[in-house]
């Protein structure tokens, strides 16, 4: 063999190697943390009895997470020195369930210490949550490590805003080799969980300066709103239900709600009442199949997921969340 031909064949072999290297799988902590995902479920249990918005947080944050440089863990650090943190940018003023992330963190340093990373616990407590209130189950691939900084300027091109149109909206997802189903069915996580009168009071009672309602807000669900966020009133920590229905519950009645003109966001009602949108057809396919909604829902949030994580030798596996070690 020729010296060429044998550095190409190795060249083959070292490349196969840190592919496979890099992918996540579902066992990776089989033998360093084998019960990283009932130490992880078990507190998630714990805090969803006192919280039950616990798993709403939880798969923001993860969300947030990933699409700002990727599911590596950024969006927990604080503010160091040489870090901005991602929780300061206007995204995420306000974000929540870091301190549920800090719990797991600790169960989990009491059993395998310096093993699991930040992220991979987002990854997985995001499927406990939904899955503990009947919501679908998936396989969480895990192996990502941690980021040794963050991106709060990221943030705001980034993480779409409660106010966005879909014009802005699509672009955010495709960046990220997300797709139109993507966006549409990773909404649907606002099935659950509350959102302060900041986040949809200007649809409220000057649309877009026009000085009247988004007309696209059903006349009825419209006085509820106006009552919960009074116009000129001290609303800051004010919430109302994404969903109205069932609020506390994973299910499809998020996209039900968008078909009625029910949807509490800017955001969530454009992907059913923006004319000639590709999204009409996505949201009435997920209203009249919960089903179809759990299967695509699971298969968006392994996307989500695989988003520019960190493998093998690259970051860290944070002790601490909220601090680089």
């Amino acid at each position: 063999m020729s010296i060429l031909k044998f550095i190409v064949v190795l060249f083959f072999f070292v490349s196969i190697f840190e592919s496979s290297n890099a992918q996540l799988s579902a066992t990776f902590y089989a033998s360093t943390c084998p019960n990283v995902t009932e130490i992880v479920r078990g507190v998630m249990e714990q805090t969803q009895r006192n919280d039950v918005r616990a798993g709403a947080k939880i798969i923001r944050l993860h969300f947030h997470d990933c699409f700002v440089n990727g599911c590596d863990g950024s969006v927990l650090l604080d503010n160091a020195a040489g870090i901005e943190s991602e929780k300061d940018a206007p995204a995420n003023v306000g974000i929540g369930g870091t301190d549920i992330v800090d719990d797991i963190k600790t169960a989990l340093e009491n059993v395998c210490p310096g093993v699991v990373s930040c992220a991979d616990i987002l990854a997985l407590a995001s499927e406990i949550g939904v899955a503990l209130v009947g919501g679908p189950s998936w396989q969480v691939l895990l192996g990502r490590r941690d980021s040794l900084n963050a991106n709060r300027s990221g943030v705001t091109p980034d993480i779409p805003s409660p106010f966005e149109s879909l014009d802005v909206m699509i672009p955010q997802f495709t960046r990220k080799g997300m797709d139109l189903t993507d966006l549409v069915v990773l909404s649907g996580a606002h099935t659950f969980g509350r959102a302060r009168c900041g986040t949809f009071e200007q649809r409220l009672f000057n649309f877009s300066n026009t000085g009247s309602p988004d007309p696209t807000i059903n006349s009825t669900f419209l006085p509820t709103l106006q009552a919960t966020c009074p116009q000129g009133g001290n609303n800051g920590n004010t919430f109302e239900n994404l969903d109205k229905t069932t609020p506390n519950n994973f299910d499809n009645a998020y996209y039900i709600n968008l078909q009625n003109q029910e949807g509490l966001l800017q955001t969530d009602q454009e992907l059913f009442s923006t004319s000639g949108s590709d999204t009409i057809a996505i949201v009435n396919r997920y209203a009249s199949s919960q089903s179809q909604f759990f299967d695509d829902f699971a298969s968006s949030m392994i996307k989500l997921g695989n988003i520019g994580v960190l493998t093998g030798t690259n970051g860290q596996i944070r002790t601490d969340c909220k601090r680089v070690n």
